[in-house]
């Protein structure tokens, strides 16, 4: 969506990055410029407000490949346009040049012509309409220029903080833009922190009765005491005795939708052995992730006289084996 502003506009500049940055560096500019002017973080500081949404235009264009690729030929043709007096027809009439010769491939002075086009005007209409105007009288300029239609409104960027379960579920949530407007957005099940979503037709009102533009919400997702995330798994970390590891049992654990579900610990596991519980991870177009059970051995805090002894009596009976031996020929292999 090309803006008539952007040969005036030096979005590189406005976020402080040089023109061949990579897509993950603006990305760390943006945020950390994002973070310093963001309105929640300077209340009633006007200044503050108006350089976020001039960061938050600059990172919505350069972000995306289409439109950067798209203002970097407007801003290059931009720098390099000059209106001539050369020699275009009989009499020295005034022509175009540099503008229209470097557009359609010919040199500026002794006139041009054009080639692709149905309708003898389409071109310069086409390159007019990218300027924000429209052509005059059918099949050519005689007429003058006259306004384009209805423009669509800007692209508009926001940020919110989730509960780990919000984006786990997802929810129905309210967002209060910079003009006061209070934003209804549906977070689908299983967004992830960093996610971009677009939100059709959530951005600017159009400035002339067009549609409004999008919005696209970052989402960061805090951490959750109990579970992590994976990709699409979910991770859960069970604690079970000695005895339990040992022995094998069947233990219960808790899943992120709020339920519970029994598994099987087998006999001899050790510590940071993981168990596989099918279609009870993140929500995705196709099914779900898996939950991920995580065995931890619980150490006791303290002992009773009868728990001592038997553990004494343990300790004695294994004589002189040693858990780290094998550990020690690999790292001396």
């Amino acid at each position: 969506m090309a803006s008539q502003d952007w040969f005036e506009k030096d979005f590189y500049k406005t976020l402080g990055v040089d023109k061949d940055i990579s897509e993950a560096d603006l990305k760390k500019a943006y945020r950390k410029l994002a973070r310093k002017y963001h309105p929640d973080s300077n209340p009633g500081d006007t200044a503050a407000e108006e350089k976020f949404k001039e960061i938050s235009e600059a990172y919505d264009v350069l972000s995306d490949e289409t439109t950067r690729k798209e203002y970097d030929q407007i801003r290059a043709m931009g720098s390099g346009a000059r209106f001539s007096a050369g020699p275009g027809g009989p009499g020295g009439q005034p022509g175009f040049d540099d503008l229209f010769g470097g557009l359609f491939n010919q040199g500026g002075g002794g006139g041009y012509s054009y080639r692709g086009t149905q309708g003898g005007a389409g071109a310069y209409e086409d390159l007019f309409t990218m300027f924000g105007q429209g052509a005059g009288a059918p099949g050519g300029f005689g007429g003058g220029f006259r306004q384009a239609g209805p423009q669509r409104g800007a692209d508009q960027r926001a940020q919110t903080t989730l509960s780990f379960m919000t984006a786990f579920r997802g929810d129905t949530i309210d967002l209060q833009a910079g003009d006061g407007r209070v934003i209804t957005v549906r977070i689908p099940a299983g967004v992830k922190d960093g996610q971009k979503i677009r939100l059709r037709g959530k951005g600017a009102p159009s400035p002339n009765g067009g549609e409004p533009g999008d919005l696209i919400l970052e989402v960061s997702v805090r951490p959750h005491p109990v579970f992590s995330r994976d990709g699409d798994n979910i991770i859960v970390t069970v604690p079970v005795t000695f005895a339990e590891a040992v022995n094998g049992a069947n233990i219960e654990v808790p899943t992120p939708d709020g339920k519970t579900v029994k598994v099987r610990v087998p006999a001899h596991s050790p510590s940071g052995k993981r168990l596989r519980v099918k279609e009870r991870g993140v929500p995705r177009k196709r099914g779900r992730g898996d939950l991920i059970v995580r065995i931890e051995i619980a150490v006791p805090k303290s002992l009773n006289n009868e728990q001592r002894k038997a553990l004494e009596d343990f300790v004695a009976a294994s004589g002189d084996e040693d858990p780290r031996a094998e550990l020690m020929r690999a790292a001396r292999g």
